[in-house]
């Protein structure tokens, strides 16, 4: 594994979800890169975050808010693994993250 793929010692200060920028590094608990932030899924309106949407190089994965263990200037950590980490899905329950993961990749943007 190359040194990219661990995450840095200094990711920064934590920040707010409504500043994070897509390409964002995420990486996984053990500091092993998950992928990039492609997309925050959020209600600004409302002020809920649901989760994000990580680019992998399996695809694309949701990570739901309760699996975001920090959010910081420079990297996401997730509390799993890519692998373990949800595809969206079509069948998922119309007001779930997963759904709404969904639901954002087959919008036209």
């Amino acid at each position: 594994m190359s040194d990219s793929d661990q995450a840095p010692e200094d990711v920064g200060a934590p920040q707010s979800y409504l500043v994070l920028a897509d390409g964002t590094p995420v990486y996984d608990r053990s500091g092993n890169r998950v992928g990039e932030v492609g997309h925050v899924l959020a209600d600004d309106r409302e002020d809920i975050f649901h989760g994000l949407i990580v680019k992998t190089p399996d695809g694309h994965r949701f990570a739901g808010a309760d699996q975001i263990d920090g959010i910081f200037e420079r990297a996401v950590i997730v509390a799993a693994p890519a692998a373990q980490l949800a595809e969206p899905s079509a069948e998922a329950k119309p007001e779930s993250g997963l759904r709404r993961a969904w639901d954002w990749l087959v919008s036209a943007r």
